[in-house]
């Protein structure tokens, strides 16, 4: 289990350093970008040559997913665990990962190819040995995420401007589903303006709930956190508030033993952090 708050894990030899000051400057970067925002500074850092796509928890480890490969890291200390290492012809996309049933359950996609197909990978969470796959029966948007919450799947459905959007649609047409246990879609909620004037061109990467309620969503490219409610009325979600991070987008995770924890990843240095999250409801 990660240890408190501060604590820093000892990242790969030469790297803590490099880490250290990235970390510094990447508070800067996001404190520049979003001037009027909350920061959630790291509270701790790992190296992680996978670390492009996203990254889950178990409590114990943490699971870093690049298109076609996952690495299995102790969330104590970065040391190395296991690895997986996918043929990209069968695996192109790998977008998220969360713990679910025992599982490491992956949202896939066929990005940036159209029309959208996405299935949902399994993985035993020990050895990252593939246990298999479900092909999605509905795909209205590239399915990015993938998790489990309140007795239902819910999954995030990317729609995109440009590269790896479908002709007629854009990031407006982005989904937030929740799913039944067979993975069909059974309830679609959109974002508020708020939030597609913040992610425009591109889409929502990551998503995560917290016990209490809070789903936390996270872009493409911009280092910041959305922080979400379910409406009383209505497909809208309701935009609580957002925070600035370290981490520039793509695929997060709420820590299993530690629910104010947040997981995510910078793709830019390959790298881990997490940070701690306000209560629920708080206001940024």
């Amino acid at each position: 289990m990660l240890r408190g708050v501060g604590h820093v894990p000892r990242l790969k030899a030469g790297l803590a350093a490099l880490g250290a000051a990235f970390a510094v400057s990447a508070a800067a970067a996001a404190a520049a970008e979003t001037p009027a925002l909350r920061y959630l500074p790291p509270t701790a850092v790992i190296a992680a040559e996978e670390a492009r796509q996203g990254v889950a928890s178990d409590g114990e480890a943490i699971y870093v997913a690049d298109n076609s490969t996952i690495g299995k890291y102790a969330a104590s200390d970065g040391t190395a665990i296991a690895r997986f290492e996918g043929d990209p012809a069968r695996f192109p996309h790998l977008n998220s990962c969360t713990l679910a049933g025992g599982r490491l359950v992956c949202a896939s996609s066929n990005y940036p190819a159209v029309p959208h197909r996405g299935t949902v990978e399994f993985f035993d969470p020990a050895t990252l040995a593939h246990t298999g796959s479900r092909v999605l029966p509905e795909n209205p948007g590239s399915l990015t995420v993938m998790d489990w919450h309140g007795g239902h799947w819910w999954a995030v459905f990317a729609n995109y401007d440009a590269k790896g959007g479908m002709p007629g649609k854009d990031h407006r047409q982005t989904l937030i589903a929740r799913l039944s246990g067979d993975f069909a879609v059974e309830r679609e909620y959109r974002l508020p303006a708020s939030v597609l004037a913040r992610i425009a061109p591109k889409s929502i990467s990551g998503a995560g709930w917290s016990e209490n309620g809070c789903l936390y969503l996270t872009g493409h490219d911009k280092p910041e956190v959305y922080v979400m409610q379910l409406p009383g009325d209505g497909d809208v979600l309701v935009h609580a508030g957002t925070f600035a991070t370290a981490s520039f987008g793509q695929a997060i995770d709420i820590d299993p033993a530690r629910p104010d924890l947040l997981w995510s990843i910078d793709r830019r240095s390959r790298r881990v952090f997490a940070s701690v999250l306000p209560a629920c409801g708080e206001q940024p």
